[in-house]
């Protein structure tokens, strides 16, 4: 892990006081950027320059998070699908989740996988990223995200929250708006539920001790909340909108997609060859995030991926559904084929 002094993560920390003061007064919490400061500011297939081809040989280093969560970078890497490539990951320490789209955008950090809402309101705002390989999906037996409560709270249907506190992991993403989505087809008043950002990390205990009245939790941390006595689980997302929402991609700066295609190349198939194995083996996968995350094995949530994270539409085109529905985006301002490409997905030709 880099040193937090790093010239690197100073220029992040710049990068983030530009973020805040640019959108302060965005309606999903100051993570959408007013523009894109880089001359580049185009997504990958809009006439952009053209790729740098760089010689054979050439190694080269994508910068991503060091965050304690369920991700395939990391496992791809402890799984050696890096091996035989040119490309390796090069960690840049702990990055808050709402930070990591913007980051992308702007090439911060070369890679990162968040929700598609974000994805769109950052691409509708000038950012230069796209998402390049699918990531998670929500199943059944493994939600993308748990909703718990209290058990002596007495919330135990959606209209019981008017007048609560809801902790969620960020703004602009999955928990806000499907689950604003789905409260709102129950007959609640959003306005009077108070909404505050808590990491899902911390949203178990935030919980436990009333700071909250209901967490949204992600996996991993969500098994934690699953066996704590105290609390009950209420609904996952594939309660509320059967799973269409829970596609978690991976995204990719303009920028480095444009002058190294085939390192982009390499992280996608080292992604998609990592989300084949997990569903393949949920136990090992565990285990491997237990360690990684110091976390009791049987509190770890699994994940289950979209099949060789080829890209498919309706996940986009949902959450463009949604933020134009929120009035957080105009409509036509962002077209689902604006949002992504398999273009570098090896496994996308035969789906």
């Amino acid at each position: 892990m880099s040193n937090p002094s790093t010239p690197a993560l100073s220029s992040r920390r710049r990068a983030l006081k530009t973020f805040a003061s640019l959108g302060a007064a965005s309606g999903l919490g100051g993570l959408l950027l007013a523009g894109c400061s880089r001359d580049e500011g185009r997504t990958a297939s809009a006439g952009s320059a053209p790729a740098v081809v760089k010689k054979t040989g050439d190694k080269v280093a994508f910068k991503y998070p060091n965050n304690p969560s369920f991700d395939l970078i990391y496992l791809a890497d402890e799984l050696g699908y890096f091996e035989g490539t040119n490309t390796r990951p090069d960690y840049v320490g702990k990055i808050a989740a709402p930070q990591i789209i913007p980051l992308v955008g702007t090439g911060e950090i070369d890679f990162g996988s968040r929700m598609v809402p974000l994805v769109i309101s950052a691409i509708a705002s000038g950012a230069d990223l796209k998402v390049v390989a699918a990531g998670g999906k929500t199943l059944q037996e493994a939600p993308h995200m748990k909703y718990f409560v209290r058990k002596d709270s007495g919330i135990r249907a959606p209209k019981d929250l008017e007048g609560k506190t809801i902790g969620f992991n960020s703004f602009g993403a999955c928990a806000e708006f499907v689950t604003k989505k789905y409260l709102r087809q129950h007959g609640v008043d959003v306005n009077k539920i108070n909404f505050v950002v808590i990491p899902d990390e911390q949203a178990e205990q935030t919980l436990v001790t009333g700071n909250t009245d209901l967490a949204i939790i992600h996996a991993p941390f969500s098994g934690r909340a699953d066996n704590a006595d105290s609390l009950v689980r209420l609904w996952s997302d594939f309660d509320l909108d059967g799973g269409l929402g829970g596609m978690a991609p991976y995204s990719a700066h303009g920028q480095f997609i444009r002058q190294h295609p085939e390192a982009v190349r390499d992280v996608v198939t080292a992604l998609a060859k990592a989300g084949n194995w997990v569903n393949a083996n949920t136990e090992e996968a565990r285990k491997l995030v237990a360690r990684r995350i110091n976390m009791e094995l049987k509190n770890v949530d699994r994940y289950a991926y979209v099949d060789d994270l080829v890209v498919t539409e309706p996940p986009i085109q949902y959450y463009i559904d949604i933020l134009q529905s929120e009035g957080k985006l105009a409509t036509g301002k962002v077209s689902v084929k604006d949002v992504y490409t398999n273009e570098f997905n090896p496994f996308a030709t035969k789906a």
